[in-house]
């Protein structure tokens, strides 16, 4: 449980002046509090180090009492959170597998009531505590199952559920009915208990996998925050019976950028194929994600190089989704190509390549970073190459 004395603005105004100190040397000197451990500092440092970039508002107000590290490491982030809470409905909403209560926190700035059920006692106590600081009055927080909450005859317009994989779950195939809840299992309740349910997952989950657990989707989100995927959010409608809608979602500090198609256009989707012409294309994450290899090339009038490298081409330079490139020169990968290439410094990226990146690195004695992009890739006749590029 949270120790009270931790709010004491003197324990709190000690921790923050810790900060920017090596924790280790924080705890080497102990704890200057008689009723506050130094094991207790170090929790609330290694949370506010974690908070400091993922969840700026809570590291901004005062008096925020962390978990363990690991539990703000499983938490959304706050940019992730705006996000899914701009895409709610209605006026109740249940956090079905509530954690930590960030999601919980900004579904209550767009959602009349939300309720927040945990059932682990600690972390029910962490978000408690966290929803009073914050001020978060219309979140109603329950310490019970989420699923046996539901199971009372308890409804709600919108249901969010996170599961988790079981810890005893064995291989690499990631399936829901691998997860607690179980949401296969439980979602005849699930979708009769709301007009809404949404799923969050990881990415790592198959869309096309999900897609054979679950019925009455009528939209998958890919969503990344700067380029990187944090999770996929499944939208289900109890009577939905219609096309899949797939949005792929990128987050950035600026802007959001999403692009909407169905299934049906992914399937549908053809390409053209060329060597690298003037300008090269890399795709955001989250249209990877959603498989959209030839829809890019078809609705952004793009070029692949082949049909499994997904990297994308063109003469004429095109706004698009992802990063861009000048090419500078094809260079076939043989012997000569560290001397021609006469790098020390270069950004390496595979795709469709026997080699990876460390290898390259270690072959062609070349370090990270700088200016110049090196993607080594196959084209459509088969032939490896390296395309020397400068970002734009």
């Amino acid at each position: 449980m949270i120790n009270p004395s931790l709010y004491r603005d003197d324990v709190q105004a000690f921790i923050k002046a810790q900060e920017d100190v090596p924790i280790t040397s924080v705890i080497l000197k102990g704890s200057p509090f008689k009723d506050v451990s130094i094991q207790e500092i170090a929790q609330q440092l290694e949370g506010r180090n974690k908070a400091k970039y993922k969840l700026p508002e809570w590291y901004d107000a005062p008096h925020i009492i962390y978990p363990p590290k690991l539990n703000i490491e499983q938490t959304s982030s706050q940019q992730t959170a705006q996000y899914k809470a701009s895409l709610m409905t209605g006026e109740t909403l249940l956090d079905c597998t509530g954690g930590l209560g960030v999601d919980s926190y900004y579904f209550s700035k767009v959602v009349d009531s939300v309720t927040h059920v945990e059932l682990d006692a600690d972390i029910h106590a962490f978000a408690k505590a966290n929803f009073e600081q914050l001020e978060a009055a219309n979140i109603t927080t329950l310490l019970d199952d989420g699923i046996a909450h539901i199971a009372r005859g308890n409804k709600y317009d919108t249901i969010y559920i996170d599961p988790s994989r079981r810890n005893d779950a064995k291989g690499k195939v990631f399936m829901l009915a691998d997860c607690l809840p179980n949401v296969p299992e439980h979602l005849p309740l699930l979708l009769e208990s709301c007009n809404t349910l949404w799923i969050k997952t990881a990415p790592l989950l198959d869309i096309t996998a999900g897609l054979k657990e679950l019925k009455h989707v009528s939209a998958i989100f890919c969503v990344a925050y700067k380029n990187e995927m944090k999770e996929l959010l499944w939208q289900l409608n109890p009577n939905f019976e219609g096309e899949v809608t797939l949005r792929a979602v990128n987050i950035t500090p600026d802007h959001t950028e999403i692009d909407v198609m169905t299934l049906t256009d992914i399937e549908q989707a053809q390409s053209n194929f060329s060597v690298p012409q003037t300008y090269l294309y890399e795709a955001n994450a989250s249209l990877y994600k959603a498989g959209a290899f030839n829809w890019i090339s078809l609705i952004y009038n793009l070029a692949k190089l082949h049909p499994f490298s997904h990297l994308y081409t063109s003469n004429e330079f095109i706004d698009f989704p992802g990063r861009r490139f000048n090419v500078k020169a094809v260079l076939p990968v043989d012997k000569k190509l560290k001397k021609t290439l006469g790098l020390q410094k270069a950004n390496i990226t595979t795709r469709n390549f026997p080699k990876t990146v460390a290898v390259l690195r270690k072959e062609l004695k070349i370090k990270d970073g700088g200016a110049t992009y090196l993607f080594f890739t196959t084209l459509s006749d088969e032939t490896k190459v390296c395309v020397h590029c400068s970002k734009i």
